[in-house]
This record gives C-alpha cells, sequence and structure tokens, in this order.
C-alpha cells in the first residue's frame, strides 16, 4: 500500500479545506443538531444557539479532516474516495491532521464556554470516538465496524440539547438510538454496492466479510429494529401527529425496501463500473443492485423527514398523543 505523494511545496487551495470538513456529512450533523437544540426548548439565547451549532457543525469537520488525514493511504485505493484532498495529494498529511486537531480544540473550547461543558464534552467525545476509536481501532479490525462506531455520528442532537439545556434525558438519547439504529441499513447498502472497493483497501465491510447475503438478512433484522424506534417519539409525547404519519408512512417504506433488498441478489456480484475500473457515480449501479442504491437513497430521505418533522413541530405546537 503506497501512501499518495504530496508535493514539495503544498498547493492545496482553500476549497481542498473545506473539503476536508466532509460538507455532506456536515450538512446533516447540522441538521439533526439544530432539532435537538429546538426540541429540547431550553432557553438559550439565538447567539448562543448559532454559535452552539457552528461550534458542532465545525467539530465534525474536525472530525472528518482527522478522519481523511489517518485514512489518505486507504481512501487512495477506492473509487469513491480517491478524489479526496489527502488521497488526491492535494493536501499534506500532516497538514490536514494540524487542520483537524486545531478545529476541534476551537470548537471544543468555544462551545464549553458559550453554553456549557456538557456540551463541550459531548463534542470532544464524538471527535475522538469517530477520529480514534472508528478510524484507528474499529474499521480494520471487525465487520461490526460501522455498527459500533456509528454512534459518533447520532451524538449531534444529544449535544444540541445539552447546548440549550445543561441536559441530556432520555429523549435526547432517543434521538441518538434512531440515528443509531439507522446507521448500519444506510451504510451496508451502500457497502453491497461498493464491496470491490472495500476489500481492495482491506476493510473488513459486512459483504467483504460475512458475504453479501448474510449483509442483506443483517439490514432487514436492523430495520425491524430500527423502524419501531424512529416511530417511538409519535407515541411517547415527544411527536405529534405529522411526526407520528411521517414515521409510520415512511418506516412501513423502509421496510418494505429492505425486504426487497433481502430478496434480492444485491452485492452478489460486482458493480458494472468496478469490473471495468471507470469512475461511477454513487448511485450508477447495475440492475442486480439497485435494491440496495434504493434502500441507502431512501434511507437519508426518511431520517431526514423524522427530523424535519420535529422542527415542524416544535415550531408550530401540533398535539401529539
Amino acid at each position: 500500500m503506497t501512501e499518495p505523494a504530496a508535493p514539495a511545496i503544498s498547493t492545496a487551495q482553500p476549497e481542498d479545506f473545506f473539503q476536508l470538513l466532509k460538507p455532506r456529512v456536515m450538512s446533516l450533523v447540522i441538521f439533526t443538531a439544530v432539532t435537538g437544540l429546538v426540541v429540547a426548548k431550553g432557553d438559550l439565547d439565538w447567539i448562543s444557539s448559532a454559535i452552539a451549532i457552528l461550534c458542532i457543525a465545525v467539530g465534525a469537520g474536525a472530525a472528518g479532516a482527522l478522519n481523511m488525514a489517518l485514512e489518505g493511504e486507504t481512501d487512495a485505493l477506492m473509487r469513491r474516495t480517491r478524489g479526496r484532498p489527502v488521497a488526491a495529494g492535494r493536501v499534506r498529511k500532516n497538514d490536514a491532521m494540524t487542520f483537524g486537531v486545531i478545529l476541534s480544540i476551537f470548537s471544543v473550547m468555544l462551545l464549553g464556554m458559550a453554553t456549557n461543558w456538557l456540551a463541550g464534552g459531548l463534542l470532544l467525545l464524538t471527535i475522538l470516538y469517530y477520529a480514534v476509536f472508528y478510524t484507528l481501532l474499529l474499521k480494520r479490525r471487525t465487520p461490526q465496524n460501522i455498527v459500533i462506531g456509528g454512534a459518533a455520528g447520532a451524538f449531534p442532537p444529544v449535544i444540541g440539547w445539552a447546548a440549550a439545556t445543561g441536559q441530556a434525558p432520555w429523549q435526547a438519547w432517543l434521538l441518538f438510538l434512531i440515528i443509531f439504529l439507522w446507521t448500519p441499513p444506510h451504510s451496508w447498502a451502500l457497502a453491497l454496492y461498493s464491496a470491490g472497493d472495500y476489500a481492495k483497501a482491506g476493510i473488513p465491510m459486512m459483504p467483504v466479510a460475512r458475504g453479501a447475503k448474510s449483509t442483506r438478512l443483517q439490514i432487514l433484522l436492523y430495520t425491524l429494529v430500527f423502524v419501531p424506534v424512529a416511530i417511538a417519539p409519535g407515541l411517547t409525547g415527544m411527536g405529534g401527529y405529522v411526526y407520528l404519519g411521517v414515521s409510520i408512512v415512511g418506516g412501513l417504506g423502509f421496510l418494505l425496501l429492505a425486504f426487497r433488498l433481502w430478496r434480492s441478489r444485491a452485492g452478489d456480484q460486482p458493480d458494472k463500473a468496478e469490473a471495468v475500473g471507470r469512475e461511477a457515480a454513487l448511485y450508477d449501479v447495475r440492475a442486480e443492485a439497485k435494491p440496495a442504491r434504493n434502500l441507502f437513497a431512501f434511507s437519508i430521505l426518511y431520517l431526514m423527514a423524522l427530523f424535519a418533522a420535529l422542527l415542524v413541530e416544535s415550531f408550530t405546537a401540533v398535539p401529539g398523543l
């Protein structure tokens, strides 16, 4: 495995450092963190709230930069990630690491001072969990990497809630659990049609370590657990009728897609793009893999719809059960 060559003199552009922040992931982090902060109904003023969301976003970006710094060699082997700044050699590994560390310190300290140290501590835990525990310890050692490591992506609503109230009650952890259980079906659906990449990089994602058939079954089993948990806020008074309707209808759609994926042959054969070695879009897959692609795409919409429903209800006071 060869580390991507870094230029003798840095040629990195500002957009390269922006890409280190994983802006797509950051957008989801911001959305779920805002939901946690708003639903908590704390007494945080709007300036402190804006600072809190900024810090959570920057902290998530810092974790992404540290991940890319540590994973540059691996990313360079995979079609989906080889264009990333460190993998492509546009940003030096040490520069990305320094960038991530500085942003980590900045975001944690500012969040703690602007809101409270419970929120700051949770943000620090999230960064360390993703950059160290997941990236260095889990990713290459177990096919359960995304299950355990998925906790990192589930913390933002809890951090938002803690920033608003100084507490992290069970309602905040229910939001955490929704994202935590959502992550395996979402990630493994992608892995089913990217297994060739993971195998080449030596990452034991579930389709590589256990095979496509076992992965499809586990996606279905996780979905059977995830959907009732996703509906739970609508049954506990945390969410109203809008949330309950969105969670049930969307949950049935999620179950249907997971069942179709289980019955399919997605992942049994390498993707057409992998076979010929050409670049392919994230959703450009062969016919057999479409059930996996469909679940992957729908999972993003469903999670966003759940948190959007909670936001809408918080601003409009929609009644619940």
